[in-house]
């Protein structure tokens, strides 16, 4: 394995520990910032980094498209082109050409689509994603192109692409080769199906990679079914590997993930939230907009660390929010983002003590009724 990956803890399935990468140690469980166009949307990464963030994630699909991974190549890379000096992990693009682009038709050698931006046609095969993750971008962590299919999907559809995303995993990991400084993902498919995932993990199994994500989750089957799918689906890959839900998701979510045995998570939710007035807090989900915070002179989170959760005012938030400010948005964005790694933070924190069933139970029963 390219990076080592040390459990230092374990309370059932959920386990803390941490990755080693040379830009730095990841401790797991991990929530991982979404920088989709090499910016944490409404955030500089100086806040990111005073939100406790040890790894962000990019998105191959929209730099390939603007403004070139061979654009960011020539300036330096990702790191050097955004200003992050920590890990990085990308994803293949896969699932953005399958939901953003204009035109998509997949093929055995590779997906042609157009661009939702402008229209141009592209090619993105399993060697065409290393090579703009691994050689241009320079990523840490490098996901295999896989191919990810909605929800509700047919038995027959969901085996077709997990047979296909495997066959591409194997494309993938000949293209990667061995490298010391950079590691390898592969990405478990089947829907919700259960002996399509044991399939799927045999043949990931076969390849062999640093670590390994759960895909094709988080597309509509809901938190219910959602969790479902992990009780088998998590504990069937490598328990000595890095774990990863992709996309996934709202704080409830994190902490079923964790239960389940997963130890790196991503998701658009915090700063998307916080955009459009919503914070996450230890109670559930507030909205900025709502006129009861109109006089309310407390913060969202007087023992945070975050100066937008601790220095500001709700009464104050929700006049910036209503007046369509955008420090409005900044500051949620920048509570939202930190109280996601609070959340892990504290989780970590509850496993190594021994007491994350106690505060799983807590925290679900805020959480459940309040849509969180």
């Amino acid at each position: 394995m390219t990076y080592p990956f040390q459990i230092t803890a374990h309370q059932g399935q959920a386990r803390t520990g941490v990755l080693k990468t040379p830009r730095g140690d990841i401790p797991t469980p991990i929530f991982m910032p979404v920088g989709t166009a090499a910016t944490v949307k409404a955030l500089t990464l100086d806040m990111v980094k005073q939100a406790h963030a040890k790894i962000i994630l990019g998105n191959t699909y929209h730099l390939m498209l603007r403004p070139t991974a061979e654009r960011v190549a020539r300036l330096g890379g990702l790191h050097k082109f955004m200003g992050w000096n920590g890990p990085i992990l990308t994803d293949s693009g896969g699932f953005q050409v399958m939901s953003l682009s204009k035109i998509s038709k997949v093929k055995e050698d590779a997906v042609t689509f157009q661009s939702h931006i402008d229209g141009s046609r592209h090619i993105l095969s399993p060697e065409r994603s290393i090579e703009i993750q691994a050689d241009l971008l320079g990523s840490d962590i490098v996901m295999q192109l896989d191919e990810c299919v909605s929800w509700p999907a047919e038995e027959k559809r969901a085996r077709e692409a997990l047979q296909l995303s495997a066959r591409w995993g194997l494309r993938s990991k000949q293209a990667f080769g061995t490298r010391d400084t950079q590691a390898l993902f592969g990405i478990q498919q089947g829907s919700t199906f259960e002996h399509l995932r044991r399939e799927s993990t045999e043949r990931l199994l076969d390849i062999g990679f640093d670590g390994y994500a759960i895909g094709g989750l988080a597309v509509g089957e809901g938190h219910e079914a959602m969790c479902e799918t992990l009780d088998y689906s998590a504990p069937l890959l490598p328990w000595d590997r890095p774990r990863y839900l992709m996309g996934v998701g709202k704080p409830i979510d994190l902490l079923e993930g964790v239960a389940r045995g997963v130890d790196m998570f991503d998701c658009v939710l915090p700063t998307r939230s916080g955009r459009h007035g919503q914070v996450w807090t230890w109670d559930g989900p507030l909205n900025m907009k709502n006129a009861r915070f109109a006089e309310d002179n407390t913060p969202l989170d007087a023992e945070s660390d975050c100066p937008a959760s601790r220095d500001y005012s709700k009464a104050y938030l929700h006049h910036l929010v209503k007046s369509e400010e955008i420090l409005g948005q900044m500051l949620l964005s920048w509570h939202n983002i930190a109280f996601f790694q609070a959340l892990m933070i504290r989780i970590r924190a509850a496993i190594t003590a021994g007491t994350f069933d106690a505060l799983r139970a807590d925290l679900l029963s805020r959480w459940k009724t309040k849509d969180a």
